[in-house]
């Protein structure tokens, strides 16, 4: 994907996909509930759920706990904002009419297997990336270049960490 000249106000997108060789409902184990997401990811260390809520529902809200290199150590609420299982998972980090982010997971399946797709938007709300921006205005394209750089990476591995947890529970099934 390109972002060259985006802006934040853009709302830039990334959609990455993967074909896992396992069923969808094995693939759905492990993205049905945001809590199995640690360990898949570079920046997300934990997740719980927040007060009141114990799994994955339309408007269940969650607190994830992330670390970067370069960006430090931050927390997020973020709400479920599509639930269908087993095809589609969505939450809105920060407040879901005006999200910081947006991420999805979709599962179709294919032939004895399954498609994952995993889409993230920027924005529209403000984000960690927006006072980066604000010191730095001139540098906005850059930064946001940047950062859906590291994003489509991250997806990459989430993805391929996914694949392979999913294909091996797979094998360990039969």
């Amino acid at each position: 994907m390109e972002w060259t000249g985006a802006r934040y106000a853009d709302t830039p997108t990334i959609e990455e996909q993967i074909r896992i060789d396992a069923p969808p409902e094995t693939v759905w184990g492990l993205v049905g509930d945001i809590t199995l997401m640690p360990g898949t990811s570079k920046e997300l260390r934990s997740v719980e759920w927040a007060q009141g809520w114990t799994g994955p529902e339309v408007g269940a809200r969650f607190v994830g706990h992330n670390a970067h290199k370069d960006l430090g150590e931050w927390s997020t609420t973020s709400t479920i904002v599509e639930y269908e299982a087993p095809r589609t998972l969505a939450w809105a980090v920060g407040e879901p009419e005006d999200p910081s982010a947006t991420w999805r997971f979709t599962l179709e399946p294919e032939d004895g297997a399954t498609v994952l797709r995993q889409w993230m938007r920027l924005g529209p709300g403000r984000s960690g990336l927006s006072y980066a921006i604000d010191l730095m205005p001139d540098k906005e394209q850059k930064i946001v270049f940047v950062r859906m750089r590291e994003l489509e990476a991250g997806i990459r591995d989430t993805l391929a960490a996914i694949r392979d947890r999913a294909e091996a529970a797979a094998k360990e099934s039969v």
